[in-house]
């Protein structure tokens, strides 16, 4: 068993069709209303590439997938229980993740001779029988919502848009809910078109409406009253980027510094420039520059002015900001840069996650170059990893890269919200009588003197310096001592961090499964039921990647097998091989999905030698 079945507490919903469909908002909603119930809830979003592709094609299929529990849950889930399609292509995209007897709903109106044409299909599959496994809804949805909105007087467009509130209630009478929540949202999102909040009401409770009149059978309850499985507190719904850009904040109030993001649009990274955008009240500037360069250049300027300067980007927007990341290295200056991982080379997969930028972060500048490098392992973990990248930067004088994903950015997860009384501030360096150039015998870090403090006048810029003064030097021996200061000063910060811990079982386990990043959520579930197999299978998980945690050579040889999981082709188990000279097996992924739990279970099972 690598998902729990229906009836066992958990669901999993997804819905898709054409990216002006209103998907997102749909799954939104729905992730809402289970939130509202106590339920545990993990989302992943799916975008189409395109910003607009042409309606009915297969790549421009838009989904959003949801896993809801009254247990723990960590993921989205490996196989779809509910899948909504609302056109022929988001069946023919989506149906491979169904599985066996799940539910389809369909709207048949969509199912058309051309949209059929466009998909794929020769045939309509809701009459050729090629459905007849699963248990299908196919309903004239845009009539019976068109029949819905009708009193409320709108145009035939705005009347075909609703259809996505239709299907949203009718989702939440499948699954045990009611529509009080979300007709609330909707009176406050469109109070200023009291037309359109009448209409959408209607589709939903039209929808809601349906299924019981209809005598439809529920697929499972997971969204009547009933026992939460999170622990008290007071929650909020988060997705990574939200939780990054929170973190931010209170990480430079936790330094008592302004924050200054300069950032340049790209996918997935674009999310926190439009989040800190609107937290102006809270001491950020943010600036939206003409490209990638001048965005880092922007940043790293307000740490030389005695500001906090952040970054974020993808991979391609990475290797545009290489070279001013090398100057801030050698200025040693702090600067936080948000790497927000996908699909690659080049410009990729804009849309779909994976963790390649592993190898362009920990060694992808020029010379030697090294830089503090975390990740942050679930959407809410980013708060944490985001104040943590802040403490290293400002601790070191050093630039720090903080990977996330295009996974985690967008994907939701219930957060309880912190007592931010409870945080304890970050120390900044202070100058006092020190030399711009004089180093701490601690930390190795310079002072942080903002440009134009009376009697500390220093140089600036990419040339070699003389150790302590500062001044231009192409020594030799200098170039070699500088050059190990500044490996130095970064390995000294695994000091300043915990030591590696498990995450589950320990060093009397039979193997070892390493992850990092977004992989956290399946690498949990799938040990967790391994290990209620009776499997001896222990778990880390790093969030430190460089340097890496003191200890983490001793806990690897304490196990005769080591699996690391990770969404590449391999690099962190080049990089634990390299360093700690002894072999790793290596589990990898780069089809733009997060891992299934299934698929990690199979293989820590082959490795172990174990029938499934």
């Amino acid at each position: 068993m690598d998902e729990p079945k229906l009836g066992e507490g958990a669901l999993v919903v997804r819905f898709a069709g054409d990216s002006g469909d209103g998907i997102q908002l749909t799954g939104t909603r729905f992730t809402a209303a289970a939130a509202f119930t106590g339920a545990d809830v993990s989302t992943f979003p799916d975008f189409p590439a395109e910003i607009r592709a042409p309606a009915g094609t297969t790549y421009g299929v838009s989904a959003f997938q949801i896993q809801i529990g009254r247990r723990t849950v960590r993921t989205p889930g490996d196989r779809v229980d509910v899948l909504v399609a609302l056109n022929p292509a988001a069946l023919m995209v989506n149906l491979d993740e169904l599985r066996p007897g799940g539910v389809i709903v369909a709207d048949s109106a969509a199912f058309t001779d051309r949209n059929l044409k466009k998909a794929g299909y020769a045939a309509s599959p809701l009459d050729d029988g090629s459905l007849d496994g699963y248990r299908l809804v196919a309903l004239d949805v845009t009539k019976l919502t068109a029949e819905a909105v009708k009193p409320a007087g709108v145009k035939a467009r705005d009347a075909g848009r609703a259809r996505n509130f239709w299907t949203l209630g009718l989702v939440l009478w499948l699954t045990g809910g009611d529509v009080a929540k979300s007709a609330a949202w909707i009176a406050e999102r469109f109070k200023a078109n009291a037309q359109l909040v009448d209409a959408n009401t209607r589709a939903l409770e039209a929808g809601h409406a349906f299924g019981d009149t209809a005598e439809l059978a529920r697929v499972e309850p997971v969204l009547e009253a009933g026992p939460s499985p999170l622990p008290g507190g007071r929650y909020r719904s988060i997705s990574g980027a939200d939780a990054l850009c929170l973190g931010l904040v209170t990480g430079a109030h936790l330094a008592d510094l302004e924050l200054v993001y300069g950032s340049y649009p790209i996918t997935p990274a674009s999310s926190m420039l439009h989040g800190l955008a609107r937290l102006g009240a809270y001491g950020v500037d943010v600036f939206q520059a003409e490209d990638e360069i001048a965005a880092i250049g922007v940043a790293l300027g307000a740490s030389y002015a005695g500001k906090l300067g952040i970054t974020g980007s993808s991979g391609p927007g990475m290797a545009l900001k290489t070279e001013m990341l090398g100057l801030a290295l050698a200025a040693e200056l702090p600067l936080v840069v948000i790497d927000a991982q996908r699909g690659g080379p080049s410009t990729g997969l804009p849309t779909k996650t994976e963790q390649s930028d592993l190898l362009q972060a920990v060694l992808g500048r020029n010379a030697d170059s090294p830089l503090p490098v975390l990740a942050a392992a679930t959407p809410h973990d980013a708060f944490e990893m985001a104040i943590e990248a802040i403490r290293l930067a400002v601790r070191a004088m050093t630039p720090v890269i903080l990977l996330t994903d295009g996974f985690l950015a967008n994907a939701t997860e219930p957060w309880a919200i912190p007592d931010l009384a409870a945080l304890a501030p970050i120390e900044r360096p202070p100058h006092g009588t020190r030399q711009p150039y004089e180093h701490d015998p601690e930390t190795l870090a310079r002072p942080w003197i903002p440009a134009g403090t009376p009697g500390l006048r220093h140089r600036i810029g990419g040339l070699e310096r003389q150790d302590g003064t500062g001044s231009v030097s192409y020594e030799p021996a200098n170039h070699q001592r500088m050059t190990e200061l500044r490996h130095a000063r970064v390995a000294r910060l695994a000091d300043a961090v915990a030591e590696q811990a498990f995450e589950a079982g320990g060093t009397d386990d039979d193997i070892l499964v390493v992850g990092w990043g977004s992989t956290y959520g399946a690498l949990t579930s799938a040990v967790d039921q391994l290990r209620g197999e009776g499997l001896k299978v222990a778990q880390l998980h790093l969030r430190h990647l460089s340097p890496l945690p003191r200890n983490l050579g001793d806990l690897l040889a304490a196990f005769d097998r080591v699996l690391v999981a990770e969404l590449n082709m391999g690099q962190l188990a080049l990089l634990l091989q390299g360093r700690y000279a002894r072999p790793v097996a290596s589990l990898t992924k780069v089809a733009g999905r997060p891992f299934g739990i299934g698929e990690i279970k199979n293989r820590v099972r082959a490795e172990l030698g174990v029938e499934a």
